[in-house]
């Protein structure tokens, strides 16, 4: 579970807490509603920022994998806010960044 602190253009701010699967799931929805911003016809023209894949590995590497994505997470949200406003302003990215029920009690893990 990743840590996210969001502030807004009014300048209020929030912790959210978003596991890795939800910013595949964001990316997968971006690519899909911006098919030419994310290079599907022209690689050249592709706007939207990279995510790495989901990958496989064992319980006891969670923590090692969690750490190795921190930076990307980070550099991958920076991208996304800066983008054009159609996209970085889009419903999928408000709804990813604002805060849920389940923030008020994030996991424990």
């Amino acid at each position: 579970v990743y840590i996210i602190n969001v502030t807004w253009s009014d300048l209020t701010s929030q912790t959210i807490y978003r596991r890795y699967s939800k910013f595949f799931d964001l990316q997968m929805q971006l690519l899909d509603k911006f098919p030419i911003e994310g290079g599907q016809k022209d690689p050249k023209q592709r706007i939207i920022p990279f995510l790495p894949g989901k990958i496989l590995f064992r319980r006891s590497h969670v923590r090692d994998v969690a750490v190795k994505r921190l930076k990307p997470i980070d550099e991958y949200c920076r991208a996304l806010v800066r983008l054009p406003p159609h996209i970085s302003q889009c419903d999928e990215v408000f709804r990813f960044f604002e805060a849920r029920p389940e923030d008020l009690n994030p996991p424990k893990e």
